[in-house]
């Protein structure tokens, strides 16, 4: 466990506040990243604030639970914020498409999707830990025109 309590738990106890904050108003999380507020405005100030708030969290928790594993490159850190925050905006955006799914069920789904790629990443190790080969430069995975 991390200093602040920090564990490979926090990630779906995180998840599943926000479920629960959310539930009966999911769309208003879109409102914090809604690119049509005026850019003077006070509704985008107030947003900026919070989206503030929200990178301040996920960089502190996902730095603290990398170094709950044993890492403490900083690099790690900031690429796994983005990954987190980019995460947890398409599990919200699934959520909203599916009604019918509470937050307790979504945090166990949460549960057996961060479970299936931890498998994958330990399939990974039992082949080997080389990564192959990708010549400096070249394109990986879909590009966008």
């Amino acid at each position: 466990m991390g200093p602040s309590g920090t564990s490979t738990h926090t990630p779906l106890r995180v998840l599943h506040a926000l479920f629960t904050a959310l539930e009966g108003r999911r769309e208003a999380w879109f409102v914090l990243y809604d690119t049509t507020l005026p850019p003077d405005g006070e509704a985008v100030r107030r947003a900026s604030e919070y989206w503030a708030a929200i990178d301040g969290l996920a960089a502190g928790g996902t730095a603290e639970l990398l170094r709950a594993t044993g890492s403490s490159d900083p690099l790690d850190a900031d690429a796994l914020k983005y990954v987190w925050r980019d995460l947890v905006a398409t599990l919200v955006r699934w959520w909203v498409k599916h009604p019918e799914q509470t937050p307790a069920a979504m945090t166990r789904r949460c549960a057996r999707l961060f479970a299936a790629a931890a498998g994958l990443a330990s399939a990974e190790d039992a082949v080997g830990s080389e990564a192959p080969a990708v010549p400096e430069g070249a394109a990986v995975g879909p590009t966008r025109p």
